[in-house]
């Protein structure tokens, strides 16, 4: 295995010949994964030392914005190979972050089967089942026997993404069937495919949702699902690899938003991608905890009458901000992987009231408790009010952190729109002008000033 002190030194001559031998020997997601983790300078080089079959596997391992980098270093020959030998959605993926006028041109270049498939895929919308298709599946016409669908498969589908499943179709392309090869490998050859293959074929849109797809697929264990258009003709196959990626995929996305960071960012992204991506984030929470400090200041006189208030608050904004982001989390977790819809709501909100309502009396009690610790003798009255309001902010909270993410799923937006910040924000400002508010009534009503 190549080490990482390879990676960050300038290879001699010598050397070369050794990486090369290298290279060429090692799994092409190895290679992508070296050749991620070198400079940008040394990322051409060791890309050129390795053979045209292994070039062509390493390929579709890097990331998009590495292809891009290495389509505009290597000569237009090469590129044309590389993205040629790519699958469809691969290629269609790649080209979504190329300039308009690299994609026309290599589009130009591809073989005629090549650019239609890739035009197809790309008069999609993003993020649906027709984007993130491949258009390399095996087909089968209803009349064949098993004989000849295997002959057919070793003449014309060995470039196929998969074979582990073949579809039947009509003579217009219609999807009528779904036979596995284990199928056809254990049935005798006179036999037809249609006395076989299964007519219960689960199957998805063109415009279906990719989280829709990976959900499907998830459920019912599939390794390949067929895509059809409006008139139930087959126009490609998702596998399960595409699967991986799309979970990937929305799982970041989600994280990310609950942690309020923009876009996809990587661990290893540059200093400025990540205070591009970051910055704006920061800088709307700031202008929404002016709602939170706007909550406190008429308040100054009151918390300089009672001091022991400035120790309190904090514990306010933690515990509150954490319970909402745990009612969160749960909720946008059950609506991603399909275990809830907008339609359990109620059953939800009932199961987290519950729950909430055993956390807030333990944290009430703890609240108490402090706050009769930190309080001078004539201030411990303030405990009850903060046990009082950190249960009521606690139910707040985790009605907050249901309600928010499933109104926007009713109205088919993200949930996690709702991030984690917002709901910490909003909460502490209903709980600093709740508490604020009581204490100061507790003052001018009942005369308890210290």
């Amino acid at each position: 295995m190549l080490t990482q002190d390879i990676c960050n030194s300038t290879i001699d001559v010598a050397d070369l010949n050794q990486l090369k031998f290298d290279l060429n020997c090692l799994q092409p997601v190895d290679v992508g994964e070296y050749i991620t983790r070198l400079p940008e300078t040394q990322r051409a080089i060791a890309f050129r030392l390795l053979n045209k079959t292994q070039a062509i596997d390493v390929f579709e391992y890097l990331p998009t914005d590495i292809q891009e980098e290495l389509i505009n270093s290597l000569h237009d020959v090469q590129v044309v190979q590389l993205v040629e030998a790519m699958s469809p959605d691969e290629r269609a993926e790649l080209f979504d972050e190329l300039p308009a006028g690299v994609v026309k041109r290599l589009l130009q270049e591809l073989s005629q089967e090549q650019r239609q498939a890739t035009a197809t895929i790309l008069g999609y919308p993003e993020g649906t089942a027709g984007r993130v298709m491949t258009t390399e599946y095996v087909r089968l016409r209803e009349g064949l026997t098993v004989g000849e669908a295997l002959s057919k498969i070793r003449r014309q589908d060995e470039d196929k993404e998969t074979i582990y499943y073949a579809y039947v179709t009509d003579d217009n392309r219609k999807l009528v069937s779904v036979v596995s090869l284990r199928q056809l490998l254990f049935t005798f050859p006179d036999v037809l495919i249609k006395d076989i293959a299964s007519d219960h074929v689960i199957k998805v849109k063109t415009e279906t949702s990719q989280e829709e797809v990976a959900r499907i697929m998830q459920r019912y264990d599939l390794i390949a699902m067929p895509v059809v258009d409006r008139e139930e003709r087959l126009v490609g196959i998702i596998t399960i690899d595409d699967v991986v990626d799309i979970l990937q995929e929305e799982a970041t996305e989600d994280i990310q938003k609950l942690a309020g960071v923009s876009g996809d960012e990587e661990a290893l992204s540059p200093p400025q991608v990540t205070i591009r991506k970051r910055l704006p984030w920061l800088l709307a929470i700031m202008a929404l905890y002016i709602g939170a400090a706007s909550a406190i200041a008429p308040f100054q006189q009151v918390i300089a009458a009672v001091p022991v208030l400035a120790v309190i608050m904090p514990i306010f904004s933690n515990t509150g901000g954490t319970v909402g982001i745990q009612a969160l989390t749960v909720t946008i977790r059950g609506l991603g992987v399909g275990e809830v819809t907008p339609k359990d709501t109620m059953k939800i909100l009932r199961k987290e009231l519950l729950a909430g309502l055993g956390t807030a009396v333990a944290l009430c009690v703890t609240m108490i408790l402090l706050s009769l610790i930190w309080a001078k003798p004539e201030e411990r009255w303030v405990a009850l009010i903060a046990g009082t309001v950190m249960a009521t902010n606690t139910i707040v909270a985790v009605t907050l952190g249901t309600l928010l993410p499933m109104g926007l799923k009713r109205l088919k937006l993200d949930p996690a729109l709702v991030s984690g910040p917002l709901v910490t924000t909003m909460l502490d400002t209903i709980g600093f002008l709740t508490f604020l508010s009581l204490i100061s009534i507790a003052l001018n009503v009942f005369h308890l000033h210290p």
